[in-house]
């Protein structure tokens, strides 16, 4: 948008036009616009220093409480809470909020994502990497061992299933040949 507005004011575009052509405010053409007379095109990628307080927390810390928040777990409950955080990190609880929004963890979510302990989770880039982007005449097979699977005993008789009847219950044929199912 800001190209877009020098731009327009190179062409002698009206700042009213510009702005409903933007969809933006005339003070938003105006500031930089004047910020493009003032410090040419170095001054329209970056914003200035905005007032308030600096942040007073650094990128390491910042990423310290969420590496923690992922790997680890508190000594006497499940999951971290914004209030068990905060006194091991030594922050407030409103700075492991903010962190916590930002970077979208919510461990105290049971439906959300997990991130796997396991070393050879890193596999799974590669598995998802082929079937995102298969090689040509490529095979993909998948094995999943799944612990409680039993086999079925293929012995015993199939029972037959027709529209109304239950699993299990005996079909009988009458005189005209037609089945039908005798309730239990």
């Amino acid at each position: 948008m800001r190209i877009n507005i020098v731009l327009g004011a190179a062409e002698g575009v009206a700042n009213r036009v510009l702005a409903r052509k933007l969809c933006t405010s005339v003070p938003t053409i105006l500031l930089w616009r004047k910020r493009y007379e003032s410090e040419g095109l170095k001054g329209i990628p970056e914003d200035h220093p905005r007032s308030g307080r600096p942040k007073r927390i650094s990128a390491e810390r910042e990423s310290a409480i969420v590496e923690a928040t992922m790997k680890t777990t508190p000594k006497d409950a499940t999951p971290w809470s914004v209030r068990t955080m905060a006194p091991v990190q030594k922050v407030s609880s409103a700075t492991v909020q903010r962190i916590w929004k930002k970077h979208k963890l919510q461990p105290h979510r049971v439906e959300s994502f997990k991130f796997s302990n396991d070393p050879q989770f890193a596999k799974v880039r590669d598995i998802v990497g082929l079937y995102m982007n298969p090689p040509d005449k490529a095979l993909v097979l998948s094995v999943d061992e799944k612990s409680q699977i039993q086999a079925l005993d293929r012995t015993q008789a199939i029972v037959p299933l027709r529209p109304g009847c239950l699993r299990g219950e005996p079909m009988i044929t009458n005189a005209m040949g037609r089945r039908r199912c005798l309730p239990l």
